[in-house]
């Protein structure tokens, strides 16, 4: 298109990766530091603002594409409004911007879709997996379509080891495992009955300032640092992660059955209300 320096619009508390772009492109700083120096060519967006994404198409020529989580995972689990990604889909159409969607958390079922997108009814023009693609064999993935399928041509671009046949092998039964043994509505099921349990049982309690998700990818968001909850949860049993450093998050295996949803509902909740019931001063000291 002639762009000398083209811009690519990221956003705040994004995640998408430990390359050197990727890393650029992240909203963290935790994670950037001691990487330096990085990337430039990206434009920096509070996430779920499309005001501020029509500031940025205003006044900087040079964008070219726009890369979301459709769903934030280490910046919290958060989720835009039902409006945010339709809009932003419109907007990269009237502006001739790619909409590049980072799935690699929310995609392959996790959502109790294929992809996190689906939900809202859109469509990216380039998509990236990895995580539940291999199910524990590490694969990564970047489809395209449209005219973004036509920036690589073969040859372009490779790697060592890309194509790997085990992967690949991986990668294909995990995704006939989840079509054929239902996992999907599986996913969406035991996710809304997690947050039901979660939500009956710890709803009320103050320090509990939101319980979210979508399928089996959950934030518990509480109002104050909880990172000691990942080794309190191992000595329980539960295998938790805290991202933010106020949500807790769980993302169970999408074969997860309804006793098991509820032991790990009643297991973090339990965990949660006794550790918003110490005071602010043991916690900190722990």
């Amino acid at each position: 298109r002639g762009i000398e320096q083209p811009t690519v619009v990221v956003m705040e508390k994004a995640f998408h990766g430990r390359t050197i772009a990727t890393l650029s492109a992240t909203g963290s700083r935790k994670a950037q530091a001691g990487f330096e120096p990085l990337l430039s060519g990206f434009a920096r967006v509070p996430y779920n603002d499309l005001h501020a994404l029509e500031t940025v198409a205003a006044h900087n020529k040079n964008v070219v594409a726009v890369l979301v989580e459709p769903i934030q995972g280490e910046g919290g689990i958060n989720i835009p409004d039902d409006g945010y990604l339709p809009a932003l889909r419109e907007l990269c159409n009237r502006r001739g911007w790619l909409l590049m969607l980072d799935e690699v958390q929310s995609g392959v079922g996790r959502t109790g879709r294929w992809f996190a997108h689906q939900l809202l009814s859109i469509k990216p023009d380039v998509m990236t997996l990895a995580k539940g693609l291999g199910n524990g064999v590490p694969i990564g993935a970047c489809l395209a379509a449209g005219a973004a399928a036509q920036v690589f041509q073969p040859g372009n671009h490779g790697s060592t080891f890309g194509g790997n046949p085990l992967a690949c092998s991986a990668a294909y039964h995990t995704l006939k495992i989840i079509a054929e043994d239902g996992l999907l509505d599986r996913a969406a099921r035991m996710g809304e009955l997690i947050r039901s349990l979660l939500r009956e049982d710890l709803e009320q309690l103050p320090g509990v300032k939101q319980i979210r998700g979508r399928g089996l990818m959950v934030g518990i968001d509480l109002a104050r640092p909880c990172s000691d909850l990942i080794t309190r949860g191992l000595e329980r049993g539960l295998l938790i992660n805290v991202t933010a450093d106020t949500v807790v998050r769980l993302l169970p295996p999408l074969i997860l059955q309804p006793a098991e949803a509820r032991q790990l509902a009643e297991g973090v909740a339990g965990l949660i209300r006794e550790f918003l019931a110490e005071p602010t001063s043991l916690v900190a000291s722990s």
